[in-house]
């Protein structure tokens, strides 16, 4: 008969190592909660920022309670991500396709893209074309801090 010992230290270690590697996996991003909004109080959302093998910044925003744009007052129709950089440069990364949560019927979008620069604020706004270049910063929906990283 055959007998095997189960070494407990070796099993620790196993353990030790693993738990290393998810931490360092997991430490690599960066996520943020967006600020409380007065114009669409209910709404809240969380951005996740990585950097990926190619040194680029994947940005991932989902947002959930929001107001159909159209409601809104003035109304719009779309809303709008927008990335302000390290050097203090604004884009519009896309916009926001709005869905509805099969179970609690609230409105719920998300948005994910890679920008070569890092962000340093993320926010949304309000717009009338998907396509704008530039705000003026008045219908600001939600926004981050600055990012720490």
């Amino acid at each position: 008969m055959k007998t095997t010992s189960i070494y407990p230290a070796n099993n620790s270690f196993l353990f030790l190592i693993a738990f290393m590697l998810i931490i360092s996996v997991s430490s690599c991003a960066t996520k943020m909660h967006f600020l409380n909004s007065p114009v669409v109080p209910a709404a809240e959302g969380v951005v996740k920022v990585d950097k990926d093998k190619n040194k680029n910044y994947d940005i991932k925003v989902q947002v959930y309670n929001l107001a159909e744009p159209s409601k809104l007052q003035p109304a719009k129709n779309y809303y709008v991500v927008w990335v302000e950089d390290v050097n203090n440069e604004t884009k519009n990364i896309g916009k926001i396709k709005i869905t509805t949560d099969l179970l609690t019927k609230r409105l719920k979008g998300s948005i994910q893209t890679v920008s070569p620069t890092k962000p340093r604020i993320v926010f949304i706004t309000a717009e009338n074309d998907e396509r704008i270049e530039y705000t003026n910063y008045s219908d600001v929906i939600l926004t981050t801090e600055n990012f720490r990283k």
